[in-house]
């Protein structure tokens, strides 16, 4: 195996797929990052057998072959290199020659045909959707993902498709969110992808610089997700999802319209008062218009007040503000919709322009 390719390109690779791989594991393969040359083609994977990256990036071969090169020490030796044309050389006991400049390194890897195979998802189970739009439904929906282990249905995010319908699903036991959106597709499907997954998922689309759609695929333990020059595997989690259009409330009593961002303002400032008491909450009293935010702690108290249009019943419910803030900073409209029952059933927040989006936190109990 013989190869050339340029150092930056090289280090964008590996920082990418470096994601993948794991620092903690009985199988020293798998603390290595696969590369395999072909024709012109640079495939580089990192694997930890939940999640796995492939990309590729072009480079001039000479022989073909592949190797598993440790990806700590690779990775900051790369790092460090000149952008300039590097040359790998595997030799006799998988010792890998690197060359780049006046620099030479020789590390010892592993066989390439060790290394575990990734799964084959077929793309019938498959359908498109904006990047960013999917980045976004990421954005608005992960926050709410548990990080409980002993639920481990809850680590991750529902993804349900019908009937074009797409849905984001994230519970944690205190809150969910729901974030909702339109494709073009005939398949119907819900699945649980893990948290950590939707994350990494994130970080690399912000990164690609490639125009175009996502493409997710699914089988009955995996789901891929595709965009050119760059995959990502990774397992589903096994169980039932809560049924959570059952834990939306179909009434309410109270309505209250607000901007979002002097409400979210609000709620932040008292934030810092409730934050010094070891109960943290605020209540909330809606009344003529207007919402009275009180925070008290053994340091002080604070009083605000954000003007309102209220329809129905006057309330007073106390809310953990850290829950608020969260899902008022993914808001995009400027004014939100605030739904109650009573002082003990959940508050839903929605956006006043669209549907697409629903928050319902829980209600704390506050002290006397």
């Amino acid at each position: 195996m013989n190869f050339k390719c340029q150092q930056n390109q090289l280090s964008a690779a590996i920082n990418m797929v470096s994601k993948a791989v794991s620092s903690k594991t009985t199988l020293p393969i798998l603390s290595g990052i696969y590369f395999e040359a072909t024709e012109g083609t640079l495939k580089i994977i990192g694997n930890d057998l939940n999640l796995s990256i492939e990309t590729s990036i072009t480079s001039e071969t000479l022989t073909e072959g592949s190797i598993v090169i440790p990806a700590r020490l690779f990775s900051e030796l790369i790092r460090k290199l000149p952008n300039e044309e590097i040359t790998f050389e595997i030799g006799d006991n998988h010792v890998v020659d690197i060359t780049c400049g006046e620099s030479n390194f020789k590390i010892v890897g592993l066989p390439g045909n060790e290394y575990p195979e990734l799964p084959v998802i077929d793309d019938s189970n498959s359908f498109l959707i904006d990047k960013e739009l999917f980045a976004n439904m990421i954005r608005q929906t992960s926050f709410a993902i548990s990080q409980d282990e002993s639920r481990p249905i809850l680590t991750g995010a529902l993804l349900e498709i019908e009937n074009g319908k797409f849905n984001m699903v994230a519970i944690d036991g205190f809150r969910m969110a729901i974030k909702k959106a339109i494709v073009k597709t005939d398949l119907n499907k819900k699945a649980v992808v893990p948290g950590r997954t939707l994350n990494e998922i994130n970080k690399l689309l912000s990164q690609s610089e490639n125009k175009g759609d996502l493409r997710i695929s699914f089988d009955e333990k995996q789901v891929l997700f595709t965009i050119p020059g760059l995959k990502v595997y990774s397992r589903l989690l096994a169980g039932e999802f809560i049924n959570y259009n059952q834990i939306l409330p179909s009434e309410y009593k109270s309505i209250a319209i607000t901007e979002t961002d002097q409400f979210l303002t609000a709620i932040d400032r008292s934030f810092l008062m409730a934050r010094e008491n070891k109960n943290v909450a605020i209540k909330l009293e809606v009344k003529d218009d207007i919402i009275k935010i009180t925070s008290n702690s053994e340091m002080g108290s604070s009083i605000e007040k954000v003007h309102i249009k209220l329809e129905g019943q006057d309330l007073e419910i106390g809310f953990n503000p850290k829950y608020l803030i969260d899902a008022l900073k993914i808001v995009d409209s400027e004014d939100i919709r605030l739904e109650f029952v009573n002082n003990v059933s959940p508050c839903i927040i929605r956006p006043t322009d669209n549907e697409n989006y629903i928050y319902l936190v829980l209600p704390c109990r506050i002290s006397k």
